[in-house]
């Protein structure tokens, strides 16, 4: 097994009296996508915004890519190579499909904003745009305005997006939330597409598509770990029997 890209320890986020990560303890590894799994209000989305630094945490030690990042700023983690979608991301609606991927590779790049428009003459910058775009199922779409494509695809322009920035570390939370079966089915695909290219830490309620896209898992209650390995072995782990016990997750 390839060594640990993400290595958290005894990580706690408290809010007043509720504490929503509880010493939580994770190991995400490199070329994998790790699924995080557990019932509503098990501290998941909590747990994501502290590893992309959304929220600080109180307590525990966050090593990425061999350095610890507790006390990072969002940007600078972005910067180091840990990228979250759906939820922090968002697209420019007034601008075309290509051009909210080129400026993320702009972005990346080190150059300003400010020297968008001299920027538009560079090359280079666009065909990275356009493959990443044809990663994503958008090729034929690089000239629409981003404000007129449908849910799914604005879902697949945001990952499209977040892939601009040639992350090591790609944080997922619910990306097929709101999809009907047609879209979700896309994304699975897109997903499994990136499946030893990019490591992966993904939320889903879809448990379907949870255990076609985990290569591991980790259950997540009451802010604590409970569980990590492989994805029948999590589900077979009487503890989690008892902590989804009703749930339509096992």
């Amino acid at each position: 097994m390839n060594p640990p890209l993400l290595e958290i320890r005894n990580l706690v986020k408290r809010f007043g009296g509720l504490v929503a990560t509880n010493g939580a303890n994770l190991s995400v590894h490199k070329g994998e996508v790790h699924a995080l799994i557990g019932p509503n209000g098990a501290g998941k989305t909590t747990l994501i915004h502290q590893i992309s630094g959304a929220l600080e945490s109180d307590e525990g030690t966050m090593v990425f890519d061999g350095v610890n990042i507790l006390g990072m700023s969002m940007h600078k983690r972005v910067a180091a190579g840990l990228a979250r979608s759906y939820q922090i991301t968002s697209i420019f609606k007034k601008l075309t499909v290509l051009d909210n991927v080129a400026l993320a590779v702009q972005a990346r790049s080190g150059s300003s904003f400010r020297f968008w428009r001299a920027a538009i003459s560079e090359a280079a910058i666009f065909n990275e745009a356009n493959e990443i775009l044809e990663q994503v199922g958008l090729g034929s779409k690089a000239r629409v305005i981003a404000g007129s494509l449908a849910h799914g695809e604005q879902r697949q322009l945001e990952l499209g997006i977040t892939l601009g920035t040639r992350p090591k570390l790609l944080l997922l939370d619910e990306p097929m939330a709101g999809m009907g079966p047609e879209d979700s089915e896309k994304m699975v695909e897109l997903l499994s597409a990136l499946k030893g290219q990019s490591t992966v830490l993904l939320i889903e309620h879809d448990m379907a598509a949870v255990f076609r896209l985990a290569d591991r898992m980790s259950a997540l209650v009451y802010g604590q770990v409970i569980a990590s390995g492989i994805p029948c072995e999590v589900r077979a782990n009487p503890e989690v029997k008892r902590a989804y016990l009703g749930e339509e997750t096992v």
